[in-house]
């Protein structure tokens, strides 16, 4: 364990992944043993700049992280991608296609892309990906960039793990904004409106105008501190400077003000309070007589002679009585 942290501390793209292969594993020695390395690791991390992607299919999500990432490394930063795709609740498996279409970065050495399926998991992202921002910062990646599913899902569990949220938009106008959940324009720290190009340019800059009145109606994020929005082209390309600054002076905003130290222990409180739930679930799962009791009080509620609500109490009542 201690060389595998080593190795990982020191940078090894290997045992990054092994790392991350352990703590999305379903296995419980594979969960323990990522659990421990996690703990080793832990004080190397906590430095990089976490970022959320997010966008409705076919906003370029992927070509904007190529060419957002291709910038960064001219830089002399070391990127890290959590990719994280749809995948099957049946099977687990996923498409994993952002590492192909994320061309330029994919062969670069100093860029780590890790394609994650979200096994069912709700909020565009899979449930250990903040384990795995984790294990890319101790790795020395900065900034670790998340680029959610965007394919209906609720995208806004992605803020739950980054610090600064980019909502990718297409040119398209009034229909299109109305279409875009309040919610996610809520969270955003930087609106970006994408394909600022050729016959589009045009209505990438009208675009960004409506989304600009739009904010203003919003309440701010962060008091004070109105979300930008800008436009950029992936492919030529332009704009992606632009996006970087804003969100490297937004970040030191909210270092400054404190706001990020603050979002980051609501969102350990998060994840805790997840874990409990579901370490909860778990252990009811494995007391004796639960598969009888479990389907007893379903069949009850699929049949309409009993509430949801009643249900979970008289599990609850069933697996630990009052009086044990």
């Amino acid at each position: 364990m201690m060389d595998m942290a080593a190795a990982l501390v020191d940078g090894d793209r290997r045992a990054l992944s092994r790392a991350i292969t352990l703590v999305e594993s379903t296995r419980d020695d594979h969960r323990t043993t990522a659990q421990a390395l996690l703990e080793e690791v832990l004080p190397h991390t906590g430095k990089a700049t976490r970022i959320g992607v997010t966008g409705a299919p076919g906003v370029g999500k992927s070509t904007f992280i190529d060419a957002f990432g291709s910038m960064l490394v001219a830089k002399g930063r070391r990127v890290a991608v959590l990719a994280v795709d749809p995948s099957s609740t049946e099977t687990g498996g996923s498409i994993l296609g952002d590492k192909t279409r994320m061309t330029t970065l994919a062969t670069n050495p100093a860029v780590y892309i890790r394609p994650s399926p979200t096994a069912g998991h709700l909020g565009g992202i899979g449930r250990r990906t903040r384990d795995a921002v984790l294990f890319c910062e101790a790795a020395g990646y900065d900034p670790v960039i998340v680029e959610t599913v965007g394919v209906g899902q609720s995208e806004t569990t992605v803020d739950k793990v980054t610090d600064l949220f980019l909502l990718l938009v297409a040119p398209g106008g009034g229909d299109d904004l109305q279409g875009i959940k309040r919610g996610i324009m809520e969270l955003a720290d930087l609106v970006v409106v994408n394909k600022a190009d050729g016959p589009t340019r045009d209505l990438a800059a009208s675009t960004a105008a409506d989304y600009r009145r739009a904010v203003h109606l919003l309440r701010p994020k962060h008091p004070g501190v109105e979300t930008p929005v800008l436009t950029c082209s992936s492919t030529e390309p332009q704009g992606i400077d632009t996006v970087w600054h804003e969100l490297s002076s937004l970040r030191e905003t909210l270092l400054t003000s404190g706001a990020i130290r603050m979002q980051r222990r609501s969102q350990a409180v998060d994840q805790f309070e997840q874990e409990f739930r579901d370490s909860l679930y778990q252990r009811a799962a494995e007391r004796d007589g639960f598969a009888a009791i479990h389907a007893d009080l379903v069949e009850q509620v699929t049949e309409d002679r009993l509430s949801v609500t009643a249900a979970s109490r008289q599990l609850i009542d069933r697996l630990w009585p009052s009086n044990s």
